[in-house]
């Protein structure tokens, strides 16, 4: 009955076992090697457990005392020393290891790398831990660095944008603490370790949006270390990639946006430390909702887009973020260039909207313990009016 009571709380999810982050689902072939595998392992110890104790419920029935005159008579004849059982213990023993071991040692050797044959064609990402977010450089890909024509390998942050059906062969590293990297739809989970680089390869089978996160205890918002994996179909791929190596945009002042009066601006509500930052139309279709972002915000208002470019070099935003083409190359922080074509804010925690990113301008503490940004806040280095805080939101929507 107690065990009974604790299921009946848990997630609906949990039984259909189709959630974000279910094992259960294979989009990949490396997630599907591992899915069968653990099925092979799932089905054979499953048979030793009935057979065990099939003959433990009738050896427990069948010889169990019936009367006070068995509780003395003779035990019946036991099987110790008897080689016939003993020997066929021992092959049924190694025939059920094999039978793991075989396809465990070839998952092993498959999802190690990408096949000899496949690597020439596979595109190489760099991962990178920080507490408490993901940075992913593409080496092969290079991004316009200012108007001079300076180039560097394209950097973006929290979001892993791949084409589908391309083999991609991700080098994990870290800066501080031990990490793991685990998208669960299309591979498992490997650990970024200090000093050291470590490999993960992955495939998507078709478009879609995967849930990542990080898989190793790290610190104090090691549980919302999250990310996202946005496998395109190959020309829309190309399309996002042609412009993520764009600089950053430039939205021209409207003389009408100028001529505006300044609206007043409310505080904004209160939220609970760790609340949910998501929508529900966002969660229904997350990559419609990340492809309506790549998009310009309708009725942007370049006068206050302009002032919050403004604060983000007076706050002194620069120092840890990079905008590529705004005189902002900080390397602290996420790289914000194309931030506002993203889902997510706060390391995959949040839905990127104009509220959610106001939160995290006004409190980051009450988001994500323990972040470099939130120190600053605790300094008095930063503080942000209710109009500043709008400002910068118009600003960092607008860099699409």
């Amino acid at each position: 009955v107690p065990v009974l009571l604790l299921l009946s709380g848990c997630d609906l999810n949990f039984w259909r076992m189709d959630g974000h982050q279910t094992t259960m689902i294979a989009d990949g072939p490396v997630a599907r090697t591992q899915l069968e595998l653990f099925w092979v392992t799932v089905w054979v110890t499953l048979f030793i457990f009935v057979v065990v104790g099939a003959v433990l419920a009738y050896a427990t029935i069948r010889f169990r005392a019936r009367s006070e005159a068995d509780e003395h008579a003779e035990p019946p004849p036991q099987g110790h020393g008897n080689p016939v059982i003993e020997l066929g213990l021992i092959g049924a023993s190694v025939l059920a290891l094999v039978i793991i071991a075989v396809p465990t040692l070839k998952a092993i050797w498959s999802t190690y790398d990408v096949a000899e044959t496949d690597r020439k064609d596979a595109l190489e990402i760099t991962a990178t831990g920080y507490q408490w977010w993901f940075k992913f450089e593409y080496p092969s890909e290079m991004a316009a660095l200012d108007n001079a024509g300076a180039k560097a390998p394209l950097v973006t942050g929290n979001e892993l944008v791949i084409p589908v059906g391309k083999p991609i062969r991700i080098h994990l590293r870290t800066v501080d603490v031990n990490h793991s990297f685990w998208v669960p739809k299309l591979a498992g989970k490997v650990d970024m370790t200090p000093n050291r680089r470590n490999l993960l390869w992955l495939k998507a089978d078709k478009p879609g949006y995967f849930w990542g996160q990080c898989a190793e205890y790290c610190g104090d918002s090691h549980a919302v270390m999250r990310f996202r994996v946005i496998a395109l179909a190959p020309k829309e791929y190309a399309e996002w990639l042609e412009q993520q190596q764009t600089l950053a945009r430039e939205v021209a002042l409207k003389p009408a946006d100028a001529a505006k009066p300044k609206a007043q601006v409310a505080a904004l509500r209160s939220f609970r430390t760790n609340e949910t930052g998501v929508s529900a139309k966002f969660d229904v279709d997350p990559l419609k909702s990340w492809q309506a972002k790549q998009l310009p915000e309708k009725g942007e208002d370049s006068a206050l887009i302009a002032q919050g470019r403004q604060l983000f070099a007076a706050k002194t935003c620069n120092a840890c973020h990079t905008v590529r083409g705004h005189a902002a190359m900080g390397v602290q922080g996420p790289d914000l260039t194309h931030f506002g074509a993203r889902s997510t804010l706060g390391a995959g925690l949040l839905e990127n909207n104009s509220e959610q990113l106001r939160r995290w301008l006004r409190d980051p503490e009450s988001v994500k313990p323990g972040n470099k940004m939130a120190k600053a806040y605790r300094d008095n280095k930063i503080s942000l009016s209710n109009e500043e805080q709008v400002a910068l939101v118009a600003y960092l929507e607008s860099l699409k």
